[in-house]
């Protein structure tokens, strides 16, 4: 995930990096991860050079857009941890799959980080994959899943069954549900 800044920044700076990043929140939600730089950069009244010297690439923008989300989604697969294995993996699941059905490009970028080879430090996917990691160790130290099953297989069908299930999390829900089954023992 994005480094906060080391050193105080000017009000200003603050201002810009503050309204870049709202604007991206909301035409990220609205058009997906691939929205225009240039239109977010119009949109919060800026030029395009102001907004790559915030974010010097989609990738750095996208990563403080879906940091937020992504550091909820990792605490709470702390808290689940502490509970029946099954139950919690299945909740932060079902968590992280409607969240993603509901924010728009969030599973998508997930799974192009996922592909995208060995990561540079912290990103969202291996953040999650991590989160997963844990809740997935436990439930197989039980016997609640199969032998084998991987965080990375789990993340795998949370992405796509959102990617289909954009914007309808009550489908999002019914279809992890039904993919969930083949993963009891």
């Amino acid at each position: 995930m994005a480094k906060q800044q080391l050193r105080p920044q000017r009000t200003d700076w603050r201002r810009n990096h503050e309204r870049l990043l709202g604007v991206a929140s909301v035409l990220v939600a609205r058009d997906g991860a691939q929205v225009s730089l240039e239109k977010i950069a119009r949109e919060a009244g800026v030029g395009s050079a102001t907004l790559h010297r915030h974010f010097p690439s989609r990738r750095a923008l996208l990563e403080e857009v879906f940091q937020g989300i992504v550091e909820r989604l990792r605490q709470r697969a702390g808290e689940l941890a502490g509970g029946d294995p099954r139950t919690g993996l299945v909740t932060w699941l079902e968590e992280l799959t409607v969240c993603a059905a509901n924010t728009r490009g969030l599973a998508a970028w997930l799974a192009a980080e996922a592909g995208d080879g060995p990561p540079d430090g912290e990103t969202c996917h291996v953040v999650m994959r991590e989160a997963a990691a844990v809740l997935v160790e436990r439930a197989l130290s039980v016997a609640a899943v199969r032998p084998g099953l991987s965080p990375e297989d789990l993340l795998t069908l949370a992405e796509a069954v959102s990617l289909v299930t954009e914007d309808d999390p009550a489908a999002a829900r019914r279809l992890l549900h039904l993919a969930l089954d083949g993963v009891r023992p």
